[in-house]
């Protein structure tokens, strides 16, 4: 057992230093072309800091695993935003802006309650079964598509913005960062699905406990980082739109992408997991109303750390 625990730990190194790398180098190539701070944050360090869930969930439906898959992205996205963007919040308050109120709050609501939708057709509906299928992964990788082409379609830089806070590299270097990134997410990856797996099994826990806890918190520790950084240097628009794009993406990409391996059945879902990944994004929008402010502030920012430490007793109470 103390082998898979080290093997897990190495695991968890290699998708973190992996995501690192891969959201450096992405983001200088990004940041050279005039994107805006938010829309970096909402796509390349949004998609790169949801690398880790990626290649997880992947794997995890290559080996048939669908509660570790869709555990994974369920717990991430409460995670996500409870407590990273709460702790965010706490840190310093967040400024909403219109953008996001027109368009990025509402998508990561819609596509929260897409998934909940296509997973429960047959407790909504009465049809098929409670499955994401490959149809519905069709569907998904569209519109996560259609969304990174409209994000990026309006989302050239002012120049008001600074600079600050994306530190540039060569061309090459910047390559390099990224195919390093992406090698080490890949080896990582396997190793940490494998080890939480015996882990699980050793406990006699179930995957779907583990993924939306371990898993969940492992992979999403460098938007955590990412967040907190951005917090400290004032940089609120990158950490918004790094968790709403690591939301987004967690969704229609990711789960997307995993159901067109493999089917993903949501019978290892209870309605809790569900009314919290919904929740959770609802608040966000709901935050932008309270006190007349347009911010998620420090008040704001508690309630979400409270409402995920009531998330994981539930869960603990649970096994």
């Amino acid at each position: 057992m103390l082998i898979q625990v080290l093997l897990l730990l190495a695991g968890l190194l290699l998708i973190l230093f992996g995501a690192n790398w891969l959201v450096d180098g992405s983001s200088s190539i990004a940041k050279k072309t005039g994107l805006s701070e938010f829309v970096i944050g909402l796509t390349i360090v949004g998609i790169g800091t949801s690398s880790p869930e990626m290649v997880v969930s992947f794997i995890s439906s290559i080996q048939g695993r669908a509660d570790m898959a869709i555990g994974n992205i369920v717990g991430s996205n409460i995670f996500n935003t409870m407590a990273i963007l709460g702790i965010t919040a706490l840190i310093s308050p967040l400024i909403i802006t219109k953008d996001n109120l027109k368009r990025d709050i509402p998508l990561n609501i819609i596509v929260t309650a897409l998934l909940i939708i296509l997973g429960l057709n047959r407790t909504f509906f009465g049809i098929g079964g409670d499955v994401v299928s490959r149809i519905d992964g069709v569907l998904m990788l569209l519109i996560f598509a259609w969304y990174m082409w409209m994000s990026f379609k309006n989302g050239s830089a002012e120049e008001s913005e600074e600079e600050g806070g994306i530190k540039m590299y060569s061309n090459g270097m910047a390559i390099l960062l990224v195919v390093l990134g992406l090698g080490s997410l890949i080896a990582g990856g396997k190793m940490f699905v494998n080890s939480t797996t015996a882990i699980a099994e050793h406990f006699h826990l179930s995957e779907k406990f583990i993924a939306i806890t371990v898993m969940a918190a492992g992979t999403s520790l460098p938007e955590l980082a990412t967040c907190i950084v951005a917090a400290l240097k004032g940089r609120g628009q990158l950490a918004l739109g790094n968790i709403l794009g690591s939301n987004i993406s967690n969704i229609l990409l990711i789960l997307g992408g995993a159901s067109l391996i493999n089917p993903l059945s949501f019978g290892g879902m209870s309605p809790v997991d569900l009314g919290a990944v919904m929740i959770s994004a609802i608040f966000i929008l709901a935050s932008a109303y309270t006190f007349k402010t347009k911010k998620l502030d420090r008040f704001e920012g508690a309630i979400l750390v409270a409402m995920f430490a009531a998330y994981f007793t539930w869960l603990i109470l649970g096994i």
